[in-house]
């Protein structure tokens, strides 16, 4: 969610130290428990901007010490280097370890600022009990062996993260109220963040199986920042009576001009009906001469086959919602094993097979969603079966 690798070793240091440091009174007078009285611990939620990594928001913890002025930190655990070797590789298959990092909060806000993406800040309601516990568990996490985890889009994320640590520091315990709120999949709450980059959808409904289909709880959806930002604020803390999460919700970050890069001219949608289209006048001009084209099925084959690799793999990946997926019912390896026969004209089953499998998966499609334009292809090659079972 949030790519920044600006992290300062000798800052998180200088931070780690101060936190470590509780056991001797912040002031002269005063013992740690009471000068939490002058900190303020937020939740910073923030909008998405157009960056890939930032499609679904991001969401921060901030500590703030309003005495000292000088100590104001911005935990973040989306951090992450993009530039590590098999980077994009390593989160397909789920094996991306993501690490906390603390910084000055100022640096935090000047490039949400940048993005001109909207924070909002919600300071907790925390007793100094709660605030210097959350000061400990952020100090453990800190630690070189704590701050690296194992990433998880869904469920172990950086706005999971920072929901966690704070339930931990909570006396008692946090009820998130009921409230009107739609019935959600993980594939609709993730085309909601997409809708405006439709590749970007298309690759994700790519990869999501069956799982990402069924309905989520309240607490599943959390893992979006902006649907942690409204269960906070319907939330009460149960403990010598009920108060309320948050105390107070204010803007950090105003809205401003976004740069919007430009997508593909062409949605996969419409890329999908002009290969239909195309498939249509193929297969008729086929009917009619009773005949096939070896420079279309070819291009069908290496299209369906190198989707269908991609399928394949994720067979193997460490996601929970990707290890099911319909859509390898058409669009698997299969093709790849059948290009030379084919481009020898040597008789082989593989239409026949290919047409049983295009029925299965328009059959699957009453269980999953499937990505937009994958129908068009699968159409395509069933026409292009009863071509060569035809002739």
């Amino acid at each position: 969610m949030k790519h920044l690798k600006v992290i300062l070793n000798a800052l998180q240091g200088v931070f780690l130290g101060f936190f470590l440091t509780t056991s001797t009174p912040a002031w002269a007078d005063e013992s740690p428990l009471a000068s939490m009285d002058s900190v303020e611990i937020s939740l910073l939620t923030c909008e998405p901007h157009d960056e890939v990594y930032s499609l679904y928001g991001h969401t921060a913890i901030r500590y703030h010490d309003l005495r000292r002025g000088g100590i104001d930190v911005a935990f973040n655990y989306g951090v992450f280097n993009f530039h590590a070797p098999y980077f994009v590789l390593r989160f397909v298959f789920g094996i991306t370890d993501y690490e906390l990092g603390a910084y000055p909060y100022k640096y935090f806000r000047i490039e949400y600022e940048q993005f001109g993406s909207e924070v909002v800040e919600q300071v907790l309601n925390l007793t100094n009990e709660e605030k210097l516990r959350l000061q400990f568990l952020l100090a453990d996490n800190m630690q070189p062996a704590n701050t690296v985890y194992r990433y998880n889009y869904f469920y172990n994320n950086c706005t999971t993260k920072a929901r966690d640590i704070i339930e931990q520091c909570i006396n008692g315990g946090i009820e998130y109220t009921e409230y009107k709120k739609d019935t959600l999949t993980y594939r609709s709450m993730v085309h909601a963040m997409t809708k405006q980059h439709p590749w970007a959808r298309f690759g994700n409904d790519l990869l999501l199986g069956i799982k990402a289909d069924r309905p989520t709880s309240q607490r599943e959806q959390e893992f979006l920042p902006a649907h942690l930002m409204q269960d906070f604020d319907h939330a009460l803390i149960h403990a010598d009576g009920t108060r309320p999460l948050v105390k107070e919700r204010r803007i950090a970050v105003p809205a401003g001009a976004k740069v919007l890069r430009p997508d593909f001219p062409l949605s996969p949608l419409a890329v999908g009906l002009i290969l239909l289209a195309a498939g249509v006048v193929v297969f008729v001009i086929e009917i009619r001469n009773k005949k096939t084209f070896l420079w279309w099925d070819l291009p069908l084959m290496l299209l369906s086959g190198s989707l269908g690799i991609v399928l394949f793999l994720m067979l193997f990946s460490q996601h929970p919602t990707v290890s099911l997926n319909l859509q390898i019912l058409l669009f698997n390896p299969l093709p790849w094993f059948f290009l030379w026969p084919v481009i020898k004209r040597r008789q082989t089953r593989y239409w026949q097979v290919t047409a049983i499998l295009a029925v299965a998966f328009f059959v699957g499609a009453v269980f999953q969603c499937y990505a937009e334009g994958l129908w068009c292809l699968a159409l395509c090659l069933l026409l292009q079966s009863y071509a060569h079972l035809r002739k």
